[in-house]
């Protein structure tokens, strides 16, 4: 009876899943880059049916002969049950009490491989964050729950971070007739970054050999924690690809990505594309690789990761993540599908076609289906339960706000706990559909709305990363003699700050809608709406649209629209 107990109980938690189709960002960022000697990991959690909440799992201890029942983080399909660790460690979203961090992007690849094992992408991550205490133990404990249990999904990108080392693994099941997985993982090296955005971006890698000391396939997993191994692959990760028709060069000629996920015009123009305008904006020499963004040069391939020109903040990562290209050529305010008023975003499909030829719509970082987003920050200087900082958010990275979740705390925040209303249920105390209500508001004037939204976002975050520093003294003075103590001061500044955000953002939301209401702009003066002598509403202004777009009504509709002339 204990038993099943425990089995419904984590059915239920690794229930909580949503549709996730293949759209999302990671960023990473090593200590050696960043300012504060940080290491860093965003991802963006893109689909338009994924509902943002914050995921927790509490530590636990399981008797001998618990099990795990998996459901499919995107569709909710039971997929079987595996043995339950021993001791689990406590998780709060993709960040563990350990400060490992852990995000993934869906890249597809070769479709027939789609993977016919047990674990999904989504419960590997949430699995492997309560079993690993560090990012060589992550990339250990997916090779062997790979190797028990078999991979169930397609091609997908992970991001592994801890306090010290960053890694990207990428990995494509074997089809039908094989429940395992081809995969590799490389550690990004210190001082450098990188990125993934749903195609596979690892190449060629060195192999294990004699005089070989920095690679390893599985066979040899048990020696990943040698600090000279910085890569480390599925031991059949070639002769997979020979036996199955995909390659025939040599083992040093063969790469990953060009043979599990082939690169075409739609894999660089709506994926790399956005991790080229990340490296753009942190190294200058990376404008060199606009053409191959566009997808008009395919040859020109970026590298795996890059050595900035200046080390990162978590700022800059924030900015990253924000992105619609601006400044370059697919700068998404200045085309006609920007409108009037400059929004940077497309409804979907992201490709039409006009007069028999095909067009796409950009998709970049910052986008409007975002379910949630976040930046892992990892402080080595810290003990772990304080020094992992969650900076999360839900909706559009763009116009949404990040708040610090302690990746020691114990509780949720009523404001993005799980079964707080879903993708069709409407609830008031919900943060994601509050966010929502305000961004979709702003699309419909952006160039104006969203300077509002900038300025209470900007001001909630800096005020956060001040509070941080005050809160960092405060619990690492008392974790030494009293955890427990340090635990309750960390878990109450998040739980705090994420109802500060709500209640900010309920006060921005009422304040838009009064000062924008059917578009017009209502005057204000001292801090107030501006009112008569008598206590009336001052007249608002009507901006005038744009020169340009007159111009397209004009061309448009002008014999209909113009005024006869006396």
């Amino acid at each position: 009876m204990k038993r099943s107990i425990i089995t419904i109980i984590i059915a239920i938690i690794l229930s909580i899943n949503y549709n996730h189709t293949q759209a999302c960002t990671n960023f990473l960022v090593t200590k050696g880059a960043s300012v504060t000697g940080s290491t860093f990991i965003s991802y963006s959690a893109d689909s338009h049916v994924l509902y943002g909440e914050l995921y927790f799992w509490a530590a636990a201890k399981y008797p001998a002969g618990s099990m795990l029942k998996i459901y499919e983080w995107d569709s909710r399909k039971y997929l079987g049950e595996i043995a339950q660790a021993a001791e689990t460690y406590r998780v709060t979203g993709n960040m563990n009490e350990h400060s490992l961090a852990i995000g993934e992007t869906t890249y597809g690849g070769r479709h027939e491989l789609a993977g016919s094992g047990i674990i999904d992408y989504g419960s590997l991550m949430y699995i492997t964050l309560q079993r690993a205490r560090n990012a060589r133990e992550a990339i250990k404990t997916i090779c062997e729950l790979l190797n028990t249990y078999g991979y169930a999904s397609e091609g997908e990108s992970f991001s592994i971070s801890d306090p010290n080392e960053v890694w990207i693994l990428e990995m494509m099941g074997k089809g039908k007739d094989d429940k395992g997985a081809v995969w590799v993982a490389v550690r990004i090296p210190d001082g450098y970054v990188s990125g993934h955005a749903n195609h596979a971006r690892i190449t060629t890698f060195p192999l294990e050999g004699k005089k070989v000391k920095n690679s390893i396939s599985s066979k040899n997993i048990n020696k990943i924690f040698n600090p000279e191994v910085e890569y480390v692959y599925a031991e059949d990760v070639i002769s997979f690809a020979r036996k199955a028709g995909y390659f025939n060069g040599t083992d040093a000629e063969f790469s990953f990505s060009d043979t599990y996920a082939p690169l075409d015009f739609g894999a660089a123009r709506a994926c790399e594309a956005r991790v080229w305008s990340f490296f753009k904006q942190v190294n200058s020499s990376m404008w060199q690789y606009e053409d191959y963004a566009l997808g008009h040069n395919l040859k020109n391939r970026m590298p795996l990761y890059i050595k900035p020109d200046r080390k990162l903040s978590l700022e800059d990562v924030k900015i990253a993540m924000r992105d619609h290209y601006e400044g370059t050529k697919m700068d998404m305010t200045t085309d006609i599908g920007a409108g009037p008023f400059k929004c940077p975003y497309r409804w979907r499909p992201m490709e039409f076609e006009f007069e028999g030829k095909k067009y796409v719509h950009e998709r970049a970082t910052a986008t409007q289906q975002t379910g949630f987003w976040f930046i892992a920050e990892s402080r080595s200087w810290l003990p772990n339960p304080i020094g992992g900082i969650l900076w999360f958010a839900v909706d559009d990275a763009a116009t949404s706000c990040l708040t610090p979740i302690y990746c020691g705390m114990t509780k949720v925040p009523e404001v993005f706990a799980v079964g707080n209303g879903d993708m069709l249920t409407y609830s008031d105390k919900s943060a994601f559909w509050l966010f929502n209500r305000v961004t979709n508001f702003v699309y419909l004037r952006y160039n104006i709305m969203s300077e509002e939204v900038l300025k209470v976002q900007k001001q909630f975050e800096s005020e956060s990363e001040k509070l941080i520093d005050e809160t960092d003294k405060k619990a690492s003075a008392v974790y030494a003699e009293n955890p427990e103590k340090a635990i309750n001061i960390i878990t109450e500044f998040s739980l705090q700050r994420a109802q500060d955000l709500f209640d900010r953002w309920k006060t921005l939301d009422n304040y838009l809608l009064v000062k924008y209401i059917d578009g017009n702009v209502k005057k204000e003066k001292d801090g107030k709406f501006a009112r008569t002598e008598n206590n009336y509403p001052v007249a608002p202004e009507q901006p005038k649209l744009p020169e340009f777009w007159m111009k397209k009504i004009v061309e448009d509709n002008g014999d209909i629209l113009q005024i006869p002339q006396d």
